[in-house]
């Protein structure tokens, strides 16, 4: 029996995954969660097989939730569900850990195919990402691959400029938990705590 736990902040989203995953003959929901925060709780004493989990949460996001989940129960795979089919929160979620990704409406055949392809050790991508990321990995390396992405890059001259998150949305005509998360991915590729510590470190490192 694969023992799931499901993180999604919308609780009919979360209600509907948890009722069509029951009816897997091979699948236990072990339990669920509206936050990273209270997927991390539920995670250390639960220790489940597969965590599906929402990149795009309020708060803590998906991305930063990672790295919490591997602490706390190190054997769960992660298998990240995500509204966005861009390759940098695919990306983003893939270098912290996660096994592979689903698009939000994906047909429910294919979130348990997903499942079950992660907990038997594989990874679970779309074949136009899975092949990004193989292209990536072969590619000979000529230097540093740069630390942050174009647009990370296009967020963070905006965050030094002291735009907030919904600023920063609306000029790069992104929505605001967007926004949110690329500053995120932002902070924790520069090991920042604070958006002035990111600006500071990416001046130093001659990136801003």
């Amino acid at each position: 029996m694969i023992r799931v736990l499901v993180v999604d902040d919308h609780p009919i989203v979360r209600q509907g995954l948890v009722a069509v995953l029951d009816d897997e003959p091979d699948f236990a929901v072990v339990g669920s969660a509206g936050s990273a925060e209270e997927a991390v709780a539920l995670a250390a004493g639960l220790r489940p097989d597969v965590v599906l989990l929402d990149l795009e949460l309020s708060g803590l996001d998906g991305v930063a939730a990672i790295s919490r989940l591997a602490e706390v129960s190190p054997d769960s795979r992660i298998l990240v569900f995500t509204a966005y089919d861009t390759d940098e929160h695919v990306f983003g979620a893939i270098r912290a850990g996660a096994r592979g990704s689903l698009l939000k409406g994906a047909p429910t055949e294919e979130i348990a195919r997903g499942i079950r392809v992660v907990y038997g050790g594989g990874s679970h991508l779309e074949p136009r990402v899975a092949a990004k990321v193989l292209a990536e990995m072969s590619a000979p390396q000529r230097g540093e691959r740069p630390l942050l992405s174009e647009r990370e890059s296009a967020v963070l001259r905006l965050v030094a400029e002291g735009l907030s998150n919904k600023e920063i949305g609306r000029a790069l005509s992104i929505s605001e938990r967007t926004a949110r998360f690329h500053v995120t991915s932002i902070l924790n590729k520069l090991g920042a705590g604070t958006r002035a510590q990111a600006v500071a470190l990416a001046t130093q490192r001659g990136l801003l």
